[in-house]
């Protein structure tokens, strides 16, 4: 069996060019990065402002297992799929993060015969944006030390710093660090911490920014310290927006790209969705509305924290209105669900399947209750049966999902076309009618509390002192109304990551509250939630190599 590296390299890639030809885009409206990549130029972008949009479909899946959902895969066969039967489809993805690549999860480029390529470089350095988010990041760090050593105009505390530093690697040993030791020219000593890439509030802000001046009115709010009279000291009040913005000013550009099969797809930021708001930027996914009659999107992880953070903070920011959402299950993670070791799923278990489908019930209900219509792909296994899918696909109709197997893996667009037309059916038939789980003029605490009885499932809330001390000088600061980010766990609809299925009788443990003021939401950390992750005995990094021809191998 090939693997999924040496599918894309066999693959007959064009040149960017014609790929841009597909959406009505000439040489002067991107500048290519090599033959296969290549920025949308700004002006076109602005062109696009007013055009009519195309239908969203957001595409989503059930709590990821060690078994494998393929939600990314899945999101790339769909959009090749519809481009088959004839429905002009683009797709928006987010960039991958160096940290999963080398660590436990491998890239996200898809899978099998759906992939976006170049694969290697989507995989790796892709055009740069993350390292020039990840340079502004730092520069925002660098200029709040340098004030403070320079002479401390602002008077801020050091002991009450609040941005951290960035790498896109997972690494544990950054969690917590001591900065300036050394002389005094070496800076004041002081506690510092890092935070992966992905999770930077620059990322966030970059992802939801209509435009440079939007970008850069987010940057000036981003809160670094609080000074000695506890009040915000923000990166405006630092003059570093400026410099940030020059370091950005091509990152914001979104990226052009194609799959396998030649669909055009715009790849353009990347927050994790355990950690951050887990969704593509607002300029890409609006970009793939105006190119297409139906636009392809995903969110990270499961629907109980990409497709949440989805529907309640990009959509209310951005003014989106979905139109449907694909939910991505795999009997072999139900089955896993449902007790069953990972080396046993590959035998019929109807009885497991009954037990661990509860998670899936449960996503169901979630989207549901956003008035979105749902329908429900099984990307298929050769070693799944037709007992099993039968129930899953009755299991589905019980409940008002349409419901589609996917082959895309194996057969790329061919496989989807099950699904492809079903999701049709559902954007001609069903209305969506799409709102937040919760108002703007509600509490923080009962925001935190909407998403965990609502989505999670738990029987309520427990603050730790210190969240509760958060939240209300949050409040008092006059951010109560923003949305809250919820930090939490994927393997588990809990705080929990060893509470697989439907937990029941459960609280979500909130330990500490922070405002993200440039992103335009409220961050709640449950459970021992990191926003650095470390990486795992055996990481991918060992398999990853250059042969004697210059080829990367080991990606997948």
């Amino acid at each position: 069996m090939k693997t999924d590296i040496e599918i894309a390299r066999e693959a007959v890639k064009l040149p960017i060019t014609e790929i841009a030809s597909k959406l009505g885009m000439t040489g002067d409206d991107i500048e290519p990065y090599g033959k296969y990549k290549a920025k949308i130029s700004e002006d076109f972008l602005k062109g696009l402002e007013g055009k009519p949009q195309g239908k969203l479909v957001l595409v989503t899946a059930i709590n990821p297992t060690p078994a494998g959902e393929g939600k990314t895969t899945t999101s790339i066969g769909l959009a090749d799929a519809l481009n088959r039967i004839g429905v002009k489809t683009v797709a928006a993805l987010r960039e991958p993060s160096l940290g999963p690549c080398f660590g436990i999860k491998g890239g996200a480029a898809g899978g099998g015969y759906a992939q976006v390529v170049p694969m290697e470089d989507l995989n790796l350095h892709f055009t740069g944006d993350f390292h020039a988010i990840t340079s502004a990041n730092n520069l925002l760090a660098a200029l709040l030390d340098n004030h403070i050593q320079q002479g401390n105009e602002l008077g801020i505390d050091s002991r009450q710093i609040v941005w951290k530093r960035a790498v896109d690697l997972n690494d544990r040993t950054l969690r917590n660090v001591v900065v300036g030791l050394g002389a005094k020219a070496d800076g004041f000593v002081r506690e510092d911490h890092f935070v992966i890439t992905v999770a930077s509030e620059i990322m966030a802000a970059f992802c939801l920014a209509l435009d440079m001046k939007d970008l850069k009115e987010r940057l000036s709010r981003i809160i670094v310290a609080y000074n000695f009279k506890g009040e915000p000291v923000t990166a405006g009040d630092l003059h570093a927006v400026g410099s940030m913005a020059a370091l950005l000013k091509d990152a914001i550009k979104p990226n052009l790209v194609q799959t396998i099969e030649h669909t055009p797809v715009i790849v353009h930021g990347g927050p994790f969705a355990n950690i951050a708001h887990g969704c593509n930027s607002v300029r890409a996914t609006k970009a793939a509305m105006a190119l297409g009659d139906v636009a392809i999107t995903e969110a990270g992880f499961g629907a109980d924290l990409g497709a949440e953070k989805f529907l309640d903070i990009k959509c209310r920011q951005a003014g989106l209105r979905p139109d449907a959402v694909v939910l991505v299950a795999t009997i072999r993670a139900l089955k896993y669900n449902g007790g069953v070791p990972k080396t046993e799923l590959s035998a019929e278990n109807l009885d497991a399947l009954k037990k661990g489908i509860v998670n899936l019930e449960k996503h169901i209900e979630n989207l549901q209750q956003y008035g979105v219509p749902v329908v429900v792909t099984l990307n298929s296994f050769v070693t799944d049966t037709e007992a099993e899918i039968s129930y899953v696909r009755e299991f589905c109709k019980e409940r008002d999902c349409d419901f589609a197997l996917s082959e895309v893996w194996a057969r790329g667009g061919e496989g989807g076309e099950e699904l492809a037309r079903m999701v049709m059916n559902t954007l001609n038939n069903k209305e969506s009618h799409y709102a937040p789980i919760y108002p703007d003029k509600m509490s923080l605490e009962d925001k935190i509390s909407a998403v965990a009885e609502k989505i999670y499932g738990a029987k309520g809330v427990v603050y730790s002192a210190a969240a509760k001390r958060q939240l209300s000088k949050i409040t008092e600061m006059g951010f109560g109304d923003l949305p809250v980010c919820m930090a939490k766990t994927q393997y588990s609809l809990s705080d929990d990551p060893a509470l697989l299925g439907r937990p029941e009788d459960f609280d979500i443990t909130v330990r500490e509250a922070y405002v993200s003021a440039g992103a335009g939401f409220v961050v709640a950390l449950t459970g021992s939630i990191m926003t650095m992750p470390g990486l795992p005995k055996r990481p991918a990094a060992f398999d990853i190599d250059v042969d004697d021809d210059g080829n990367i191998i080991g990606l997948f």
